[in-house]
C-alpha cells in the first residue's frame, strides 16, 4: 500500500515536470519564431514574444494553463537578477564622467517626470473608469506604482537600434548613460513607491513617514551593501577562474545567490545585482565578465518576455485597455518635457534638447519584472495593473523604436546610410 501511495506521487511528480518542461520548451522555441516573425516587420522581436505569451496564455488558447504559469514564476526572478547585472555591467564609469551635468539633470527630471504624469494622469482619470473602487486603497497606490514602473527605459530596445546604426557621438553616449541610469532609478522609485502603497492598502492607520521612507530607504542600502559583498567576492573569484567556461558558472552562480538573498531578506535583488554588475565592470575591468551572460542574454530574454505574456487576461482588457492609453500617453509627455527641461538647465546640445526625448520611450524588461513583483504584492488591484502596464508596453513597443531610429539620425550621428 505504501509502495503504491509513492508510486502515485512519484507518478504526479514525473508529470508535473513533463508539464514545465513542456511548457519552456514551448516558450522558448515558439517564442524564437514569433521574434523572427516580428523582426521580418521591422518591430522588435520582444514584442514578438510578448504577443505569442498573449496568444497561448490561459485567457486566450490555454495552451499554457494557470497553474503552470504560476509555477514558472521562479523564471522572473532569475531573469531579472541576470538583467540588472547587465544593465549595472553597462555603465562604464569613465564615459559617464565626460557628460555628468547634461547626464544628471536629464535622468532626474524625465525620470521624476515620468512618475509625476503617469501618477497624477491615472490617479485623476483611472476612477473614470473604475468607479465603484476606493480611491485611497485602490486607485491611488495603483496610480503610484504604476508611474514607478513607468521611469524605466528598455536597454535592450536602445541598444539594437544603436548597433543597427553604428551610432557615435555625444548624443548616443548621454542616451545609453540616461537610460542605463533609468533603470537604476525605477528600482528606488518602485521600493519608494511600494512604501507608499503597502500601509494604505494593507495596513490602513499605519501610514507614517517611517513607512513611506524609512523603510524603503533601508531597503536601497541593505540592497547595495549586498551587492558590494558579493562584488568583494568576485573580485577575488575571478582571479582563480582560469577558463571562460568556469567564468559563466562563476558569475551565473554569484547572480543566483545574490538574487536568492536578496529575496530571503525581502531587500531588492535587481539593486543589489545593478551594484554588483556596476562595481564589477568597473573595478574589475575584465570584457568577458559582461560577455560571457551575454552570450545567452537572448534565452532570458524569450522566456521573461513569454512568461510576461502569459500573465495578459483578456477579462479586464476593457478596463486595462484604457489605461493602457493613459499610461502611454502621460509617460511620453513626461519624459520628452523632462529631457527638455533637464538639457535647457544643463546647457546641453540642440541635439539632445530637441531629439533625446523621442529616444527615451522604449520599455520592456525592467518595468514588466518590477509589475510583476508588484502585482504579485497587491492582488486586490494586481491582474488590471499588470495587464494595464503589459498593454502600454506593447504599444510602447511599436510605436518606441522607430522614434528612437528617428532621433539618432536626426542628431546625424548614424555611422550607417539608411
Amino acid at each position: 500500500m505504501l509502495l503504491n501511495r509513492e508510486s502515485a506521487r512519484t507518478g504526479d511528480f514525473r508529470v508535473k515536470m513533463m508539464n514545465l518542461v513542456l511548457a519552456i520548451g514551448i516558450m522558448i522555441f515558439l517564442g524564437f519564431l514569433a521574434g523572427l516573425i516580428f523582426e521580418r516587420f521591422k518591430f522588435p522581436m520582444i514584442t514578438g514574444y510578448i504577443v505569442l505569451g498573449i496568444l497561448l496564455s490561459p485567457s486566450l488558447l490555454g495552451v499554457i494553463p494557470a497553474g503552470t504559469v504560476k509555477q514558472l514564476d521562479i523564471i522572473t526572478d532569475v531573469a531579472l537578477g541576470l538583467i540588472a547585472y547587465l544593465i549595472g555591467s553597462s555603465m562604464h564609469w569613465e564615459d559617464m564622467q565626460r557628460l555628468a551635468k547634461p547626464i544628471a539633470w536629464i535622468t532626474l527630471l524625465q525620470s521624476f517626470g515620468a512618475w509625476i504624469f503617469v501618477t497624477v494622469i491615472v490617479a485623476v482619470l483611472g476612477p473614470v473608469f473604475m468607479p465603484q473602487e476606493p480611491f485611497w486603497q485602490t486607485m491611488f497606490p495603483m496610480a503610484v506604482l504604476i508611474g514607478a514602473v513607468s521611469v524605466a527605459t528598455a536597454p535592450a530596445a536602445t541598444m539594437a537600434i544603436v548597433s543597427e546604426l553604428r551610432a557615435k557621438g555625444s548624443f548616443t553616449t548621454t542616451l545609453l548613460a540616461v537610460v542605463g541610469l533609468d533603470d537604476a532609478i525605477a528600482i528606488i522609485v518602485f521600493a519608494i513607491a511600494t512604501g507608499i502603497s503597502r500601509p494604505l492598502v494593507k495596513e490602513a492607520g499605519e501610514f507614517s513617514v517611517y513607512h513611506m521612507l524609512g523603510i524603503p530607504l533601508l531597503h536601497i542600502v541593505g540592497s547595495a551593501l549586498l551587492g558590494i559583498a558579493f562584488a568583494l567576492v568576485l573580485f577575488y573569484v575571478v582571479k582563480l577562474v582560469r577558463t571562460r567556461e568556469f567564468l559563466v558558472v562563476v558569475i551565473v552562480g554569484t547572480i543566483l545567490l545574490c538574487t536568492g538573498i536578496a529575496g530571503y531578506l525581502g531587500i531588492s535583488s535587481l539593486l543589489a545585482n545593478l551594484t554588483l554588475g556596476f562595481l564589477i565592470i568597473n573595478f574589475v575591468k575584465r570584457k568577458e565578465l559582461n560577455l560571457v551572460v551575454e552570450e545567452f542574454e537572448n534565452l532570458i530574454f524569450v522566456l521573461f518576455f513569454v512568461l510576461a505574456g502569459l500573465h495578459f487576461d483578456l477579462s479586464v482588457l476593457e478596463v486595462a485597455g484604457t489605461l493602457a492609453l493613459l499610461i502611454v500617453l502621460a509617460r511620453c509627455s513626461g519624459k520628452y518635457l523632462g529631457v527638455r527641461l533637464g538639457a535647457t538647465i544643463s546647457d546641453a546640445s540642440d541635439s539632445v534638447k530637441n531629439y533625446l526625448g523621442l529616444a527615451l520611450l522604449p520599455k520592456a524588461g525592467v518595468t514588466i519584472g518590477l509589475i510583476l513583483l508588484a502585482a504579485r504584492e497587491f492582488p486586490s488591484f494586481g491582474v488590471i495593473m499588470l495587464n494595464a502596464v503589459l498593454a502600454s508596453t506593447i504599444i510602447n513597443e511599436l510605436i518606441a523604436p522607430p522614434l528612437t531610429k528617428y532621433a539618432i539620425l536626426k542628431a546625424g550621428e548614424a555611422q550607417v546610410v539608411v
